[in-house]
């Protein structure tokens, strides 16, 4: 008795008592059902071994997406690439500040090596959204024929849509690729 009395405990403390009423029966622990004061049908009890709410990874609130992509070689393995993101910019303290193209193994294209990002974007587009901007001169290994473009925003950082480009394709899923 005392253990199910600890185990209907632990699944009101999981959070499955709001409103509802916990009907605990001779049956095997694995057996025990929420029955909701609606009258709804019962629902399989979750585990009392749960992972506690301190525990789980909150989900990104990232909201700084790539929503498409022109890719253009430009020369023997440079490229320019021109990104549309979308972002809800509310002013200077907080908008899609840059976006990155990222070869296959983790490593991000750069202008130069002191940039924050592929392209770096200086200033919130609040009233132009989505928005497209481009950058020259990526340079992209011979070997490599896909990459990833992400982009950033100044408060919630990476974490929105991203488009893999396959660089060998005329055109996918958001990309196209102008020879």
């Amino acid at each position: 008795m005392r253990s199910k009395l600890l185990l209907a405990l632990g699944l009101l403390l999981a959070g499955c008592g709001g409103g509802e009423e916990v009907v605990v029966t001779s049956q095997p622990a694995a057996a025990v059902e929420l029955v909701a004061a609606t009258n709804t049908p019962p629902a399989t009890a979750v585990p009392a071994t749960s992972t506690p709410e301190s525990e789980v990874e909150p989900m990104s609130p990232a909201n700084a997406d790539v929503l498409f992509i022109r890719a253009v070689p430009t020369g023997d393995g440079v490229w320019t690439f021109h990104v549309t993101v979308a972002h809800p910019d509310t002013g200077w303290e907080d908008y899609a500040d840059g976006w990155d193209v990222v070869l296959p193994d983790g490593t991000v294209v750069k202008p130069t090596p002191d940039s924050p990002f592929t392209r770096l974007l200086l200033h919130p587009h609040e009233t132009e959204q989505p928005f497209t901007r481009s950058q020259s001169g990526i340079a992209i290994p011979p070997e490599v024929t896909a990459v990833t473009v992400r982009a950033h925003d100044l408060v919630d950082g990476f974490g929105g849509q991203e488009v893999s480009v396959d660089l060998t394709a005329v055109s996918g899923p958001n990309f196209e690729i102008e020879r």
